[in-house]
This record gives C-alpha cells, structure tokens and sequence, in this order.
C-alpha cells in the first residue's frame, strides 16, 4: 500500500497522467493551490483517508476545516489523525436528515455509498451499516462559512449540493465536485437537473482544466455531453 501511495505521488511529480485518475489527482492540487488562501474555510464531504485534506491543511492552515467520513474505521482514524486541526463528522451528508443504510465496500472502500453503483472490482464485498444522514445546512456554522467545498461521494453529489442550498446562497463558496455515469445515475440525477441547480446560484461548471486556464464556463449542453459520452466526470463550479 505504501509503494502504491509512493507510486502514485511520483507519477503527480512527474505529471504523468497514465490513467484518468491520476490526472484528476494531479489536477485536483492545482485547482486547491488557485482557489485557497491560508484563510480559507474548507469542507471535505467523502473525507476518505484524508488525501485532500491534508493538502488543505498545507494551503489553508488559518482556516476552520470540516471533514465527513461515514465509514467508520475511516472515521475514527480521521478522527484521531485530525483531532487539533480539523473537525470530523461520521455523518453521510444528503438533502434530507435521519438514518440511512450505507454501502460500504470492503474490497473497495472508495465506491462505498448511500446507494450500489456500478463497481471496478468484479465480486464487490458489500457490508449494510446504518448511518446518520444530514443536510450539510444544519451543521455550518453563519461565523465559518465556507470558501471551498470538495464533494466525492459516489454518485450522491447531488443530494449534498441540495442540502447545502443555504450554505451556497450565503458564501458562494469554490466547488470541486464529481457527477458521471456509472454513479450519479443510480441516485436519480440528471446532469440537466444540476446544471440549472447551479445556474440559479450563480454557478458556472468547468472542468478542471479549463478553470486552471481561466477558459470560459462550460454551457449546459456541453456539460450534458461530457455526462453522457463519460469524458469527464470531475468539476469546478464557481
């Protein structure tokens, strides 16, 4: 697992994209390095093992962080790793508030998900845990309101942008979020739908790229057809 980390932060040095992944990675600290200040406030919804946190601490050290991680082995270890530097929620975050069974993959922790999805291991080890689910607007504090929010979870990116409207409307903050095929789908969402979600914020959705190049937002019929042909899956909504 270590040579594995090594190895896929050698390949970001390198700038050697050899999977989509990888460039996503590669990317992803660049679009923090554009959109941090030592200040900012950041949320990490779909918190993992704390990769992208970790990169927000280094850029954003003065700010107030918030970070959810459903499963709870992550959870605890999240917790114990950022106790003095960032507040760990164990919630799953949606538009609604309550239990709710969760999908965690034991084979593959980082497609578990409030709903199944299309899988990359062939016979996924899926365990049923129940969890509390909540809108992200009831735990935002109106003294810390956030400039950066990162949203990977599986395919229920919309619901967290839906329970988050407030929270949107009040600070505006960058979003970094995924929404493709193979995920997204399975929780009901459209591309359509979001897109004009967005647009009513004031939002404009680029991919990553392009936001790094200060190349104009994309228009909703590109943005369908980045969805529906599967190109891009990873976004920038500012």
């Amino acid at each position: 697992m270590r040579f594995k980390q090594f190895f896929r932060k050698t390949l970001n040095l390198l700038h050697l994209d050899v999977t989509k992944n990888l460039e996503y990675d590669r990317l992803t600290k660049l679009v923090l390095k554009k959109s941090l200040s030592e200040n900012s406030n950041c949320i990490d919804v779909g918190c993992h093992k704390g990769e992208i946190l970790d990169e927000i601490l280094r850029l954003a050290p003065k700010g107030k962080h918030l970070a959810f991680e459903p499963i709870p082995e992550l959870f605890e270890a999240l917790k114990a790793k950022y106790q003095h530097t960032a507040k760990i929620y164990p919630h799953a975050l949606s538009d609604s508030k309550g239990k709710a069974t969760f999908n965690f993959v034991r084979n593959a922790p980082a497609y578990s998900g409030l709903k199944q999805r299309d899988y990359a291991v062939e016979t996924p080890d899926i365990e049923k845990i129940e969890v509390d689910m909540i809108p992200l607007d009831d735990l935002v504090s109106q003294d810390a309101l956030p400039d950066f929010i990162k949203i990977d979870v599986e395919g229920g990116e919309f619901g967290v942008l839906k329970g988050a409207e407030q929270t949107l409307k009040a600070a505006k903050p960058v979003l970094l979020f995924e929404c493709g095929l193979g995920a997204s789908e399975h929780y009901g969402t459209t591309p359509n739908e979001l897109f004009d979600f967005l647009k009513e914020l004031n939002y404009g959705v680029y991919v990553l790229k392009d936001y790094l190049s200060n190349i104009e937002a994309l228009n909703k019929e590109a943005f369908i057809q980045l969805y529906t042909t599967n190109s891009e899956y990873y976004f920038v909504a500012k």
